[in-house]
């Protein structure tokens, strides 16, 4: 069965709620294939039940977004409709009861797995980034947002873990991002392109290994939180990889601007909610 933890949980009554129902969903979907209980009929209304609540849940939680300007919003509505569009794309109407449950068995592995990546690496930013400043606004509104940015990058006792190379790890997590802030204020710099591609370069490959060093550590001492830990990687690494670098070409100082917030909060957040429960040994 797949858990609905409490590293899932946003802080948001009314999201978490949504969530909850979703994961029980599939767990319900799981349960009846696991008793061989399903044919084609079934699955259908299974899977039609999913789309309907995954659409309201969805439309819930942009408008809980748009109503706060949260800067993650075209991002989450391009996540939900490549959900919806995964779930809808599956066609049983010519499947055998057989074809039908293994076809269900395989979405189920898909779903979970897609819900939890969505949860942890971009539900659980609701609220927490800076408000979108629209480029309509005045331009010294935006400079406001970015400067108080500064100081922003301390890597200070709050995020200590007490694990030597996981505080050591963190640290240069927070520097190569900051030094990525410093790049986009560096008036100077008429085209900054090569110099951001080389540091986001950089901190793909340094959070790559932290991962891989951390998740040793806690697979070493036999740490419960593993599993969820590897699924919240997961997620940030899909950001990371994922960063359009046409759109950073095109509009270097917007986009930057949200994906330093972006990473800078999520590594923040991930620090105090997840990697201080590691034990120190």
């Amino acid at each position: 069965m797949y858990k609905f933890t409490k590293d899932c949980m946003t802080g948001i009554e009314s999201i978490d709620k949504e969530h909850e129902q979703l994961f029980k969903i599939i767990n319900e979907a799981q349960a009846l294939l696991e008793e061989q209980a399903v044919d084609v009929k079934t699955v259908k209304s299974i899977v039609a039940h999913l789309v309907d609540y995954a659409a309201e849940h969805f439309a819930h939680e942009e408008s809980y977004m748009e109503s706060i300007n949260d800067p993650e919003l075209m991002r989450q509505k391009k996540e939900h409709t490549d959900f919806a569009n995964k779930v809808k794309s599956v066609d049983f109407d010519n499947m055998t009861d057989e074809e039908s449950r293994k076809e269900l068995a395989e979405l189920v592995k898909f779903l979970a797995k897609w819900l939890y990546h969505h949860i942890l690496g971009s539900d659980i930013m609701i609220g927490k980034l800076e408000p979108v400043v629209h480029k309509t606004q005045d331009s010294k509104k935006a400079e406001n947002v970015s400067t108080a940015k500064k100081g922003m990058f301390e890597f200070t006792d709050e995020y200590k873990t007490d694990i030597d190379f996981v505080d050591a790890e963190h640290k240069k997590l927070f520097e190569i991002i900051e030094r990525t802030y410093e790049v986009i204020n560096d008036y100077y710099l008429h085209d900054k392109y090569d110099h951001i591609v080389s540091i986001i370069n950089e901190l793909k490959d340094y959070t790559k290994l932290h991962f891989k060093d951390e998740e040793e550590y806690m697979e070493k001492i036999g740490y419960e939180g593993l599993a969820a830990q590897k699924l919240a990687h997961e997620s940030f690494v899909d950001r990371l990889t994922g960063i359009n670098m046409e759109e950073v070409d095109d509009g270097q100082q917007e986009y930057l601007f949200e994906l330093i917030d972006y990473l800078l909060e999520w590594l923040k957040n991930h620090i105090l909610k997840m990697d201080k429960q590691i034990p120190a040994k």
